[in-house]
């Protein structure tokens, strides 16, 4: 039985918000936008899962934390899931804020798959870097301002696009000082952030009616060739020695549902992939992708309603 004021199954209200990107002003819109759609009592009561990528890009990273920080004694009834994403996995690696790897061995070890790319991506030299995993190595880079055609843009300072993180820190990018600036609350954030969550009744509407799945929220995706109990192993191990995730990082493994969960009751909830896609019961919720002109997004369950930080909701009700 649940304890009172405990949302059950059955009119509890889950919400899966997409990547944010340093954009603190589209966070406040789209909190106060999903409110109104939930509605007060449900929303006090929600389950929230933020899909990572919360740094980078967009210009209040700091901000972004700071708001993400606050939520459990803000809203102490709902329950917050943060993810965690391939940007910020980067950023913990550079500010030393990386759950150690179990084995023993050192971050430098992470280096070897990726040598050849150490020249051209213009990796992290500074002082710490021999102790730094490759990922933030990268993250804390210099490209030297090239083109990246994906966004369609020039990279702000590194392959990660990590420039205004520096900034929000106020200090200038690719400054080792990051790890000084960067406040320990931060660095607990970083550390604790989950690779996978997995939420057992989840209610979906459907043309046949309401019915109950699982859900598997995960950055990227699960790869649909890899056995899926395999893979949520991985990523509740959140083994950092390896040099890269595939369920964090990847791009074309991880867009489909896996093959084994097709013709099971479960929903597979994404970010990452720099837009809205929905197949079924797979979900990719990233309408922004870290550009300042496109909106945010958030997936609400049971309805399947998309919420946007442009959407006018506040103002109608």
């Amino acid at each position: 039985m649940a304890e009172m004021g405990e949302a059950t199954a059955a009119d509890r209200a889950v919400l899966c918000i997409g990547d944010i990107h340093g954009y603190i002003s589209k966070l406040r819109s789209l909190w106060s936008n999903l409110e109104a759609v939930v509605g007060f009592d449900s929303f006090a009561t929600a389950l929230v899962i933020f899909l990572g990528d919360y740094c980078d890009r967009g210009p209040h990273t700091r901000e972004v934390i700071d708001f993400l920080i606050a939520l459990p004694s803000q809203y102490p009834r709902q329950r917050h899931v943060f993810l965690c994403g391939n940007h910020d996995l980067a950023f913990a690696a550079f500010v030393g804020a990386l759950p150690p790897p179990p084995d023993g061995l050192p971050f430098s070890a992470t280096w070897a798959e990726y040598a050849l790319n150490e020249e051209r991506e213009g990796w992290f030299k500074g002082e710490g870097y021999e102790a730094m995993h490759v990922q933030g190595r990268r993250w804390g880079g210099d490209i030297g301002g090239r083109f990246n055609p994906k966004k369609g843009m020039a990279y702000k300072g590194s392959i990660y696009d990590a420039g205004p993180t520096f900034e929000s820190y106020g200090v200038p990018h690719g400054s080792a000082d990051l790890a000084k600036a960067v406040p320990d609350t931060h660095k607990k954030f970083l550390c604790d952030l989950v690779w996978v969550h997995e939420e057992d009744n989840v209610l979906i509407d459907s043309p046949e009616g309401r019915t109950s799945c699982k859900l598997i929220a995960v950055h990227a995706g699960l790869e649909k060739s890899k056995g899926v109990e395999e893979q949520l192993k991985l990523l509740k191990a959140r083994n950092t020695i390896l040099p890269k995730v595939e369920q964090l990082s990847g791009r074309h493994d991880v867009w489909e549902m896996p093959k084994e969960l097709s013709d099971k009751s479960t929903l597979v909830v994404s970010g990452h992939h720099g837009k809205i896609h929905i197949e079924g019961l797979r979900y990719i919720i990233d309408e922004c992708g870290g550009l300042e002109q496109l909106p945010i997004a958030a997936v609400v369950f049971p309805s399947k309603m998309i919420v946007r930080d442009i959407d006018q909701i506040v103002a109608e009700c």
